[in-house]
């Protein structure tokens, strides 16, 4: 049965996931081939990344574009970047240099290599200082 965006299957293979089993391991458990579990565990990350990706939109409808972090850009100079173009605004961004960094990693792991901007990232801020990117 499906709620939400993920069916009982695919959040099954996901809690398994998160224990530490295997793929093989989850098959075994589950009466179903490792092809299977490794195809069932794709889409459900496929789904959580669509709905991340949903929620983000939803709340830069709510916020200021702020700066677009161009491609080639090293991840550790984007804070610097970001709190500059925040103080031209009068918002204190509401994340200290390492958070900072960990969010844009962590809200957009396609668009990021080492420590680089792989793709144009756009970053949003609202009135009390929370990032959101796009």
């Amino acid at each position: 049965m499906k709620q939400g965006l993920l069916t009982d299957r695919q959040k099954e293979v996901l809690r398994y996931r998160k224990q530490g089993l295997t793929q093989q391991q989850i098959a075994e458990i589950i009466s179903t081939s490792k092809a299977n579990v490794c195809t069932i565990e794709k889409a459900a990350l496929e789904n959580i990344s669509r709905a991340r990706e949903t929620l983000e939109f939803l709340y830069t409808l709510d916020a200021t574009h702020l700066i677009t972090l161009r491609a080639g850009t090293d991840l550790l100079r984007t804070p610097e970047q970001i709190y500059e173009e925040a103080e031209k605004i009068g918002i204190k961004v509401k994340y200290d240099t390492i958070s900072l960094i960990n969010r844009i990693r962590d809200s957009n792991p396609a668009r990021l290599r080492a420590r680089y901007v792989r793709e144009d990232v756009d970053v949003y801020i609202n009135k009390e200082g929370e990032l959101y990117f796009g």
